[in-house]
């Protein structure tokens, strides 16, 4: 056994380590989307022949590899800005709830969360008057009132008093299905 290999995969594992950070959990909607600049592994073979043409003997070879991907595709910088662009827009939406709350700056669980919401007022869209509907209702209604004739899909009622149909009292009592004949 070749003791001077092992003792040389022990020491690249205890520097490896040195490099190695803690595995924290992410929320999905915060997460970096898979974006990898690149990255770096590294790998040990060994190949083992049953003989040499010159000897005659078993062969070992073994291989120590350190291999470094780049990934194709938009450069790492700008990855790493629209992660960074999503993020903040995120917080942007949140941080409105973040401040009216007042109770979250007193838990230690969301100081970090707190911290990065300080400063950070929401803002709304004022735009739309108190008293209206959605866009399409406001449209709709005018165009009923420009155009009374047509009868137009989505309304509650779709000229009523030439409908065959009629909606029964509240009190009515619906008849039971027939049993089926086995």
């Amino acid at each position: 056994m070749n003791y001077y290999f092992t003792g040389l995969i022990i020491l690249a594992l205890t520097i490896l380590a040195l490099f190695v950070e803690p595995a924290y959990p992410r929320n999905e909607y915060l997460n970096e989307y898979g974006v990898r600049c690149g990255e770096m592994e590294i790998s040990t073979e060994r190949r083992d022949t049953d003989y040499n043409y010159s000897d005659s003997n078993t062969h070992e070879d073994q291989y120590l590899r350190f291999t470094y991907r780049k990934y194709l595709g938009t450069d790492c910088k700008t990855s790493k800005e629209n992660v960074a662009i999503k993020q903040q827009l995120e917080l942007m939406k949140m941080c409105g709830r973040v401040n009216s709350n007042p109770s979250l700056a007193l838990n230690e669980n969301f100081a970090l969360l707190v911290s990065k919401c300080r400063g950070v007022s929401p803002s709304r869209d004022n735009t739309r008057p108190a008293d209206s509907q959605s866009l399409w209702d406001d449209m709709k209604d005018d165009y009923k009132k420009e155009n009374p004739e047509v009868n137009l899909m989505g309304d509650k009622f779709i000229n009523p008093g030439k409908s065959k149909l009629k909606m029964p009292p509240k009190d009515y009592i619906l008849p039971l299905p027939k049993p089926k004949d086995e």
